[in-house]
């Protein structure tokens, strides 16, 4: 390997760290965004998170949950928002850009074992 000058310099102000890999982009392009500290694994996402804290605030609703796990025999799922209303009702939300056949078969076993209704956004 032959590197120029400038390249040389650059390593030894890196102090023989090794060179950053590029980024691998998301397999459907979703871009990560981050929101009031968390990290979301798409800007939909996130955006679906501000408006479900505005929500809140109005008084619609209650409170929420993230990152809802759910065992499907050594699988686990994860719903995006649990949230509960102030009627009293609890709603099931994933947010979705791209609907794999993997998700559908995973909502429809989540659907079938637990007496729930997930709706996608």
């Amino acid at each position: 390997m032959k590197w120029t000058e400038a390249e040389y310099a650059q390593h030894l102000q890196r102090k023989g760290s090794p060179p950053e890999a590029p980024k691998k982009p998301s397999k459907y392009h979703a871009i990560m965004e981050e929101c009031d500290g968390i990290k979301f694994q798409s800007k939909k996402e996130a955006r679906y998170y501000r408006e479900l804290k505005a929500r809140m605030f109005a008084g619609e609703v209650r409170y929420f949950l993230r990152q809802v796990p759910f065992d499907l025999f050594g699988v686990k799922y994860r719903v995006d928002f649990m949230e509960v209303w102030t009627d009293g009702s609890i709603h099931w939300i994933d947010v979705k850009g791209f609907r794999t056949e993997t998700y559908r078969i995973k909502r429809r076993m989540v659907e079938a074992n637990y007496p729930i209704k997930i709706e996608e956004f």
